[in-house]
C-alpha cells in the first residue's frame, strides 16, 4: 500500500494515509512474515554461509526486504543483518575485490544502499567496482566473457538505487553506457529469443526478465527512448482483463525454454505470492513503468 501511494498516487511522506501505511510494513504482510524467520545473530539458515542456500539464506532475504522502502533505522533485525554482510563478506576489502564477482557484488551494493549505508566507505568500495567491470560494449557479465550479457543487471540495479546527488560522473557514465546496451537490444534480442525473460517473476534474485529491463531503464530516466516500444507492447498483451498482471513464474524458472537444469543442485524456492495468479508485486511494476512512460512523453 505504502509504495502505491507514494509511486502510483505521489502522496507526500506528510499524508496521514502514507504513514499509516509506511507504518504498517513491519506490521503486517511480507515483511514481518520474513523477520519472524530471522536468527538472534540476523541470519537466516546458517550464520556461516550468507549465501547458501539458495534462496533462503541471509543474502536472499535481505534482497527482498530491501524492496519495502526500510532503512536500517526502521528496525534492529535489519541492522542486524546488514552488519552481518560487513563483517563477513566486506571485512577484508582487498580479499572482497579479489574475488570480485558483478551479480552478487551489486545485489550487495544495492541492498546496502537501499537500507541506508550508501555513504560506508566500503559499500562506495564496491560501487567504483561495479564501474570498473563494465564491459566495453557498455554491459556487464557475471563471468569472464569480453561481451556483457542482458542477464547482468545487477550493477545498472545498484546505480539506481543511489540518489541522483550521490551518483559521480564515472557512475552516471557507466550508467548511461550500461543503459544503450540494453537499449539497443530493446531489452531482449540477445542473439536468440530466451523464453523466460518473456515471462515476469518475483523475487528476481539475480534472473533478468523483460520487466526488470523496464523497470530499471525507466526509473533511471530513459522513459522516452523509442526503442523500448517493442518491450512495451509486450508488456501491455501481458496485462489481464481485470487490469492486473500475473505472476508467471517462480524462480529458479526451469519451465519452457530455460535450457538448463539444476543438476542436483539444493535450491530452496522463495515465494510470496502463487505463480499463474494475478500479483500485486508485478501489477505494482508495470504500472510504476507505464506512468514513468505516460509522464515522460
Amino acid at each position: 500500500m505504502y509504495l502505491t501511494l507514494r509511486t502510483l498516487l505521489e502522496r507526500g511522506e506528510e499524508d496521514p494515509e502514507v504513514r499509516d501505511a509506511r507504518s504498517g510494513i513491519l506490521q503486517k504482510g511480507w515483511v514481518p512474515e520474513i523477520l519472524k524467520d530471522q536468527k538472534p545473530d540476523g541470519n537466516w539458515e546458517s550464520k556461516d554461509d550468507l549465501y547458501r542456500p539458495k534462496y533462503t539464506a541471509t543474502f536472499w532475504r535481505m534482497i527482498v526486504l530491501s524492496d519495502f522502502a526500510l532503512t536500517y533505522k526502521d528496525d534492529p533485525r535489519l541492522k542486524r543483518g546488514c552488519q552481518l554482510f560487513f563483517d563477513t563478506w566486506l571485512r577484508d576489502m582487498s580479499v572482497f575485490e579479489k574475488h570480485f564477482e558483478v551479480c552478487e557484488s551489486g545485489n550487495l551494493a544495492k541492498t546496502l544502499t537501499r537500507f541506508g549505508y550508501d555513504d560506508e566507505a566500503r559499500v562506495k568500495t564496491v560501487f567504483r567496482l561495479l564501474v570498473s567491470h563494465q564491459k566495453d560494449d557498455g554491459g556487464w557479465h557475471c563471468w569472464d566473457p569480453d561481451l556483457g550479457t542482458l542477464d547482468c543487471w545487477e550493477a545498472l540495479a545498484a546505480f539506481n538505487a543511489l540518489p541522483k546527488s550521490k551518483r559521480t560522473r564515472s557512475i552516471q557514465a557507466s550508467i548511461d553506457r550500461g543503459a544503450e546496451f540494453y537499449l539497443e537490444r530493446r531489452l531482449y534480442r540477445e542473439g536468440r529469443k530466451y523464453e523466460p525473460w518473456f515471462r515476469f517473476h518475483y523475487p528476481n534474485h539475480y534472473y533478468y526478465d523483460i520487466l526488470i529491463g523496464l523497470d530499471l531503464l525507466t526509473s533511471l530516466g530513459f522513459s522516452d527512448d523509442k526503442r523500448l516500444r517493442p518491450a512495451l507492447q509486450i508488456l501491455k498483451e501481458k496485462q489481464l482483463p481485470s487490469g492486473l498482471w500475473k505472476l508467471d513464474a517462480i524462480h529458479p524458472d526451469l519451465g519452457k525454454g530455460a535450457n538448463y537444469s539444476l543438476k542436483g543442485r539444493k535450491v530452496n524456492k522463495f515465494a510470496l505470492e502463487r505463480a499463474g495468479k494475478s500479483s500485486k508485486w508485478v501489477t505494482l511494476k508495470a504500472l510504476q513503468v507505464l506512468k514513468r512512460v505516460e509522464n515522460a512523453d
